[in-house]
């Protein structure tokens, strides 16, 4: 925080020339402005934003060369959050720490962005994107049934107050705030846009929920004790990952023995699909599979008691319902 953005740049391509690939760099800032309350003839600061940070720090590139090769490195985010104990002892929000890893980058991949991160949050998750999505599902939500299929799911769960619960793919935090304050449980929402973590931070300020925490991060990467949740539930979001078996697995190791594991997804129906279903799945950047499949997956991945069920007709009809509503709220919505 005292270096310049042209200073920051340049230590962290020596960061990058320092580590190893998949070598680590934590750091933590004070962010967006002083925590202190003493007055200052000279304060050197610059409080950058969490969002400036991570841009700066994940779009520095760093070229090796091996003979003839090439290789261009950068960082990508595991974790980004605010540090708890800042916000228990001194009530400070603005303590801010990032886990990044040194990772081979191809620069021709995401649509001309350099992480699947930037790709999320400057293309299909924008600020204003978000806000939209919100307007049509509902206060807290980004995707397809709002609140009421996030309780007809979480309730299938029998959550009991004091369990943990972990969201993959948080989105802006309806969710976690429902079972919060309807069963007492402790959650943490992980979403890899950090538009989507930001708008959930301010919300949990509004919501005054100390047991709902959020942060940026990429659940193939985060580590977490074995046995630390009871639930991991995710709802449409894992569709963007390509090894769906190897996260199970790392589902199956949070879990304690007993514990549950709920997901939503968007599938796919048996090949060949037609030309414009393929076209629009390449496009889009999503891994899909049939609902047998993903059932397989998990069951490969040691989870027993697995029920795989295509639920394409409820979500028709609510979908159906969506419509009608946008169509009512066009003009409102248009102006967003």
């Amino acid at each position: 925080m005292y270096l310049s953005d042209e200073e920051l740049r340049s230590l962290t391509e020596k960061m990058l020339g320092w580590l190893r690939p998949g070598g680590y760099l934590f750091f933590r800032e004070s962010c967006n402005h002083q925590s202190g309350d003493c007055k200052r003839t000279f304060n050197p600061t610059h409080y950058r934003s969490s969002a400036n940070y991570s841009h700066l720090m994940t779009t520095t590139l760093w070229e090796e060369s091996e003979g003839a090769e090439k290789q261009v490195f950068g960082f990508d985010i595991v974790l980004n959050k605010i540090v708890q104990t800042y916000i228990k002892m001194k009530n400070n929000q603005n303590q801010v720490c990032w886990l990044l890893e040194k990772v081979g980058r191809d620069t021709s991949c995401q649509e001309g962005f350099r992480t699947f991160q930037q790709f999320l949050d400057n293309q299909q998750y924008t600020r204003n994107g978000i806000l939209r999505y919100e307007k049509m599902f509902g206060a807290g939500y980004v995707s397809t049934g709002g609140p009421s299929t996030t309780k007809e799911f979480v309730d299938l769960l029998n959550l009991k107050p004091g369990m943990k619960v972990l969201d993959v793919g948080c989105g802006i935090g309806g969710g976690n705030f429902y079972m919060a304050k309807a069963f007492g449980v402790e959650v943490l929402g992980l979403d890899l846009s950090a538009n989507m973590v930001d708008i959930a931070i301010e919300r949990a300020m509004e919501e005054k929920l100390p047991s709902v925490h959020f942060e940026v991060a990429d659940a193939t990467k985060r580590e977490f004790p074995e046995g630390s949740f009871d639930v991991v539930y995710s709802r449409d979001t894992i569709l963007h990952i390509d090894d769906k078996l190897a996260l199970f697995k790392r589902f199956h190791s949070w879990l304690k023995p007993g514990g549950q594991v709920l997901i939503t997804d968007y599938c796919c129906g048996e090949k060949p699909w037609t030309p414009q279903f393929h076209g629009y799945v390449k496009q889009r950047g999503y891994i899909l599979y049939t609902p047998p499949q993903y059932g397989k997956f998990l069951q490969q991945a040691g989870f027993s008691n697995v029920r795989a069920e295509d639920r394409t007709a409820q979500f028709m009809q609510v979908i159906q319902t969506e419509l009608e509503r946008a169509a009512a709220m066009k003009d409102e919505f248009i102006k967003l």
